[in-house]
C-alpha cells in the first residue's frame, strides 16, 4: 500500500506483550519535541505535512494507537466474531488504555517527566493528550488543538447519528466493521477539497477487513456521554482541568464544517484557552490539516518558533 507524503519508515516497540505500537520519531534527538496525537479513524498519516514541516529543527513524535494505522490490530474477544486463535493477544480498547500506551511510547522514546513537551491533538486524541496531559501538566508547555475535544460533549450540541449508528446500534457496528464504512466515509466527507484517490486509499485502506477495522468501531463505542459510562471520569476531570493551562501559549486551527466537532467545541475551547492564538476555516472540514495545510503548517511553525518551550 502506498503512503503519499508520509515522512519514513516508522519504528515499532512492544507497547504489551505480544502487541506493538507503530510511530514516527522525526527530527534531531536534542529538538524540542512535539507530540502529535491522531484520533479515530485517520493515523499518524493525517500528521505527514506538519512533521515534514517540523522534522529540521523539532522531533516530532506521532504514534499510530493500537489497532489504528500500522500497529497491530489486536481482538478484544468482544462483538460479533471471536479471534480465530483464543490464545492472541487481547486488548481493552478504552480510552485508559490509549493514555496510558501514549505514556509507554514517551517513556520508551526517551521523554521523561523533565523534558518539555508540545501537545498537538485532533480528534479523540485531544482526550488522549489532554488526558494523559492530567498526570503532566508541568512538561506541557505549548498546544496545537485542531478539531477536537478535552470535555463532555457541549449540552446544545446533539449527538451526530453517524457516530451513534456505531455506539449505540450492532447492526450499525457490524456495517462499520464489514465494510470499513467509517474511515471510508471520514477519508470522502471529511474534507472540503476532494482528497486525491491514493491519499483517500492511504486514511482507510489501513482498516480494511474486519480484523483491520476492530478500533474504528471500538472508539465510537467508547464514547461518553453520562457518568456511567467508561471514558466518562477521564473526560469529565479534564473538562474541569482545562483551564489549568489557559496560561500556557496555544495555537488553534478549526474546521468549520466538521458536523461533529464543530462551533460548540471550538467555543469550548475558547473558553478554556482565552489567550489562545485561533485560526478557524469557513471552507474546511474535521481534517482541517488535508483541506489547509497549506496555511496550517507555516502558521504553527511560526507559533512553535515564536514560543520556544525551553
Amino acid at each position: 500500500m502506498e503512503f503519499p507524503d508520509y515522512p519514513s519508515t516508522p519504528r515499532r516497540f512492544e507497547v504489551r506483550p505480544g502487541i506493538s505500537m507503530s510511530y514516527l520519531d522525526e527530527g534531531p534527538r536534542d529538538g524540542e519535541v512535539v507530540v502529535m496525537v491522531h484520533g479515530n479513524p485517520s493515523w499518524s498519516y493525517y500528521w505527514r505535512h506538519l512533521a515534514l514541516g517540523l522534522r529540521d529543527r523539532y522531533r516530532c513524535i506521532v504514534p499510530d494507537h493500537v489497532g489504528m494505522g500500522l500497529s497491530d490490530k489486536p481482538d478484544d474477544g468482544g462483538g460479533v466474531r471471536p479471534p480465530a486463535d483464543p490464545a492472541a493477544a487481547r486488548y481493552d480498547y478504552t480510552l485508559q488504555s490509549r493514555i496510558d500506551d501514549l505514556g509507554a511510547l514517551l517513556r520508551h522514546a526517551g521523554i521523561d517527566d523533565a523534558t518539555p513537551v508540545t501537545l498537538a491533538v485532533h480528534d479523540w486524541g485531544g482526550m488522549i493528550g489532554f488526558g494523559w496531559a492530567l498526570s503532566h501538566m508541568p512538561q506541557v508547555k505549548r498546544l496545537v488543538v485542531l478539531n477536537t475535544a478535552a470535555f463532555p460533549l457541549p449540552a446544545a450540541k446533539p449527538m451526530p447519528w453517524q457516530l451513534s449508528l456505531g455506539r449505540d446500534s450492532a447492526v450499525g457496528g457490524w456495517a462499520i466493521r464489514r465494510f470499513n464504512l467509517f474511515a471510508r466515509g471520514a477519508a470522502r466527507f471529511g474534507t472540503v477539497r476532494k482528497l486525491p484517490a491514493d491519499v483517500r486509499a492511504a486514511f482507510a485502506g489501513v482498516y480494511d477487513g474486519w480484523d483491520n477495522a476492530i478500533a474504528t468501531l471500538r472508539f465510537m463505542q467508547d464514547i461518553p456521554l453520562r457518568e456511567g459510562d467508561r471514558a466518562w471520569p477521564l473526560v469529565a476531570e479534564a473538562g474541569r482541568r482545562l483551564h489549568e493551562l489557559a496560561d500556557r501559549p496555544a495555537f488553534i486551527g478549526w474546521g468549520l464544517r466538521d458536523f461533529v466537532f464543530d462551533r460548540h467545541f471550538l467555543a469550548g475551547f475558547r473558553d478554556a484557552l482565552p489567550r489562545a492564538q485561533v485560526m478557524a476555516f469557513d471552507d474546511a472540514g474535521h481534517y482541517v490539516l488535508e483541506d489547509r495545510h497549506e496555511v496550517l503548517v507555516p502558521a504553527i511553525r511560526e507559533f512553535l518558533d515564536a514560543n520556544l518551550a525551553t
